[in-house]
């Protein structure tokens, strides 16, 4: 018995269900272009056997274990590692049991989407996983991974990545990176400078990371124009290994468009750790607009990630630190956050600025029109809680009609976990096939621009966002 319908996520009337099919039968073997996410280089590069079922599919996926905690289930038990150096377990199989035994909360999510097309479509499993067949489970995939075809080069191959972009901090040695490319190896892995570390000062050891800053770049950060001169030299290193884009999480859209004079006296107080809340905000806020600025002068693409409360448990924070499933959506300001940024750079040619959101009000109100005016916006995929089949709906639905299809940034995984990858994509194609199918039998799009636009939809758009 399959795990999966083949015609899942396409409209159920005959004839959408048809035109949905034929154009998902067009775009389903395209290649992948992951252009943002959280895979590890040091798989790439060492291309090592994964070490067991629960390493691979569990502890490092944030979506699986946040909803085992919203059932009382420790982050310890799940094998997630601690920040403090508490206990965690280690044995691979006793966290596949948990996780199988409280398979049925996943009843109606995309993970169980996303888990059900790895565990068919990867390993050849059929039956339900639960409790009574969770060893079975294990057993099997703990083999396949043994074999050279599921090592990480191989399966990279095997999902059809084109290109995948992981994400590292601005201190990162890129090892890694220089490893990959140095082992002739042919599959396309590039890096994407993630500069939270020393643009926020709320994160932790923002002092030390400025001094980190200043060490490997030999850039005078105790000023504000050595500063930004260590992240011009720091993207040029990032970009020596292949990357495209940077990537900035704040709290807020909020940017400002500071005076040089105000900007440094403000960094000033930053670096010294004496900034209030509100000076500390202002400085993400005026960060933003420097990184604008910094990809005007060099070509790379800028992507926000605004509007998260991270790390919302204080306790599991303390306990286990960032990126572990209590990052919260908030609302959000677009158009009042970003004018400052879009002020100084938004008409500048050749500037991209990539938004994501976890506010879905903004959608119609405020990205759709920024982005369906400003040229250097395009708007990112529905992102985190929202990369769902109805999250992805409820995208185009809502922003088409102001910002059209070719405003947005096509589709990408933003994910960690890597076997769920072909899986995220193939959801996003079946969904836009059934929103174009949507479009052609309501009599608003040709059935041949139908076909043009889902190629776009799943290759082109990404591709060219990002300059890939």
């Amino acid at each position: 018995m399959a795990l999966l319908d083949d015609n899942r996520l396409f409209p159920v009337d005959e004839a959408g269900r048809r035109i949905a099919r034929a154009l998902y039968d067009s775009v389903k073997a395209l290649p992948i272009i992951s252009p943002h996410g959280h895979t590890e280089p040091r798989w790439f590069a060492e291309n090592q056997p994964f070490p067991d079922p629960a390493q691979l599919l569990v502890v490092p996926d944030h979506y699986i274990f946040r909803m085992l905690v919203s059932q009382g289930i420790g982050l310890a038990d799940l094998g997630v590692l601690s920040a403090d150096g508490s206990p965690v377990e280690t044995d691979g199989r006793k966290i596949w049991r948990r996780f199988a035994e409280n398979y049925h909360l996943f009843r109606g999510t995309p993970t169980r989407l996303w888990l059900d097309d790895t565990f068919q479509n990867l390993f050849g499993l059929t039956a339900r996983l639960s409790a009574e067949t969770a060893d079975h489970y294990y057993d099997h995939i703990a083999e396949k991974l043994t074999e050279d075809d599921f090592r990480p080069r191989a399966l990279f191959e095997r999902f059809g990545v084109e290109v995948i972009a992981t994400t590292e901090s601005a201190l990162d040695d890129l090892a890694h990176h220089r490893a990959i490319r140095e082992s002739g190896w042919r599959g396309r892995v590039v890096t994407t400078y993630r500069p939270d570390a020393v643009t926020d000062p709320d994160v932790p050891g923002f002092a030390e990371n400025l001094k980190a800053f200043a060490d490997i770049t030999g850039c005078d950060t105790g000023t504000f124009a050595g500063y930004l001169d260590a992240h011009r030299r720091r993207r040029a290193f990032f970009r020596d290994h292949g990357a495209t884009a940077t990537d900035h999480g704040h709290p807020t859209a909020r940017t400002a468009n500071l005076s040089v004079d105000a900007a440094a006296a403000l960094y000033g107080r930053v670096k010294a750790g004496d900034g209030t809340a509100e000076e500390r905000e202002l400085f993400r806020a005026q960060m933003l607009t420097e990184m604008a600025k910094l990809s005007v002068e060099d070509g790379m693409v800028m992507q926000i990630h605004v509007g998260s409360w991270r790390s919302h448990s204080s306790q599991i924070f303390k306990t286990f630190g960032r990126d572990r499933g209590f990052d919260i959506p908030q609302p959000t300001n677009y158009v009042a956050g970003l004018k400052p940024l879009l002020d100084v750079c938004g008409l500048e040619k050749g500037f991209t600025l990539i938004v994501f959101t976890l506010d879905e009000t903004v959608y119609s109100r405020e990205l759709a029109p920024l982005a369906g005016v400003y040229p250097c916006l395009k708007l990112g995929p529905p992102w985190w809680f929202f990369d769902a089949p109805e999250g992805m709906m409820r995208f185009r639905q809502a922003v088409t009609e102001t910002a059209g299809f070719y405003n947005t940034a096509g589709f990408n995984d933003d994910t960690r976990a890597f076997c769920s990858i072909p899986a995220r994509h193939d959801v996003a194609r079946r969904v836009d096939c059934a929103y174009l199918a949507g479009l052609v039998t309501t009599g608003r799009l040709d059935e041949d621009e139908a076909f043009e636009v889902a190629h776009d939809l799943t290759y082109r758009l990404a591709k060219e966002a990002y300059r890939l």
